[in-house]
């Protein structure tokens, strides 16, 4: 629930204009939600003026609940959202009552007086912003320049805890302070402890970096509901691998397109980090008297080759979600031609030898090469071998059942 401090106008350039809330209406907000339906723990955001910061602070010290400060200074777009004279009242007034304050290292010098251009200035800046009075002070590593990483500071019973995470080269960021304070709130509401809340924050901020909405022309938003989206796909992309299997095991024609490594029908969330997030076939699909038929039902985690191949398409098109392994050969191919499928290679005898020494590596460089050697995604990806390697096409599709139906057309022209 919310209790609304001030309304912005803004967009992914900058903040047109914005209205504050009078100081009592804030202190009826806070009331109606504290007075019937309880506060678990609670976070703070813009609060632009002394006014309104004296008077959260305030209902924050009457009921006591856990409360994550985020010492909101300057937006993305370099509009300030806290008055100059506005911030001698939060370190006084409202820092003493924070169970975790979360600055950014802008922030975190503005209340300190520390430099903040390294982990270890960091550091510094987390005690001497301790010393005002927080229980737990994270100093965020977002502005903090590290190659490739991002890295979080955690001072809380006077020991640091770091938290690490890859680095994205996306402009998908407008709301990750926001989110990570949330996101600690939540997970204090339900009981975990401020080292684990801290961690479990800033999982959930990456994966909204990540996969976050490229919308307008500036900074574009995180992606809180990511997980939430691929939680509530699990059951419909299990469902759609179990039909598209189906449809593979009915048609008389498909047998004669599996390799002899067998193959894998994979579908992936819409969200996917990992093989883990993509559905497959435990034992994979094989050769029976003649038709073909599934191993195991669907299950998330189980292929590797296919799922790593769908997982690099994803990157360059999310719309590609799904895909299976067929054995090589020129008729195929042809079929495929016939069908109007795109179709671009790669030649494993390219293979970098830095590659084929990592296990599953092979699959995801292949795909990228053959992505980029025609600019976008195609629905076949194939390559002829090398020494010890089987020949293969991959066929890549938005669903499994896209997937099933494309490669039984396949197996119907190839007869033909």
């Amino acid at each position: 629930m919310s209790a609304v401090t001030s309304i912005t106008a803004q967009n992914t350039v900058e903040v047109t204009a914005f209205q504050d809330i009078k100081p009592e209406v804030i202190r009826a907000q806070i009331e109606a939600v504290a007075e019937d339906i309880g506060v678990d723990a609670a976070k703070t955001g813009m609060l632009h003026t002394a006014e309104i910061i004296e008077a959260v602070a305030e209902e924050v010290e009457k009921y006591r609940f856990p409360t994550v400060v985020d010492p909101v200074m300057v937006a993305k777009s370099g509009s300030r959202l806290l008055e100059p004279e506005a911030v001698e009242t939060l370190i006084e007034d409202f820092l003493p009552l924070a169970t975790v304050l979360t600055p950014n290292a802008e922030e975190a010098e503005a209340i300190s007086g520390v430099r903040v251009k390294s982990v270890e200035e960091a550091k510094k800046a987390a005690e001497e912003i301790f010393e005002l009075g927080p229980e737990a002070v994270v100093v965020k590593g977002g502005h903090i320049p590290l190659e490739g990483r991002v890295l979080d500071v955690l001072f809380y019973n006077n020991r640091f805890h770091t938290f690490e995470a890859e680095r994205f080269d996306v402009k998908t960021t407008h709301g990750t302070g926001c989110s990570f304070s949330s996101a600690i709130a939540a997970e204090l509401a339900k009981g975990r402890n401020i080292v684990e809340a801290v961690g479990k924050a800033q999982d959930f901020v990456v994966r909204g970096v990540k996969f976050g909405l490229a919308i307008g022309r500036g900074h574009g938003p995180v992606n809180p509901m990511a997980d939430l989206y691929n939680e509530a796909e699990r059951y419909s992309i299990v469902k759609n691998v179990g039909e598209a299997v189906e449809m593979l095991e009915d048609s008389p024609d498909v047998a004669v397109l599996i390799p002899e490594v067998t193959s894998n029908l994979v579908m992936a969330l819409p969200y996917a980090n990992d093989v883990l997030d993509v559905c497959g076939i435990p034992g994979r699909i094989v050769k029976l008297r003649g038709r073909v038929k599934a191993s195991s039902c669907p299950r998330f985690g189980a292929s590797r080759h296919v799922a790593n191949t769908v997982l690099t398409a994803m990157k360059h098109d999310p719309d590609f979600r799904a895909g299976i392994n067929l054995k090589y050969s020129k008729k195929i191919l042809e079929a495929c031609e016939e069908m109007g499928l795109t179709m671009s290679f790669y030649d494993r005898g390219e293979e970098p030898p830095e590659v084929k020494g990592v296990e599953g590596m092979s699959t995801k460089w292949g795909a990228e090469t053959a992505i980029e050697r025609i600019g976008k995604v195609p629905n076949i990806i194939y390559h002829t071998g090398d020494w010890g390697k089987e020949p293969m096409i991959t066929i890549l599709g938005r669903s499994a059942v896209e997937v099933a139906d494309t490669v039984t057309r396949i197996a119907e022209i190839s007869r033909e």
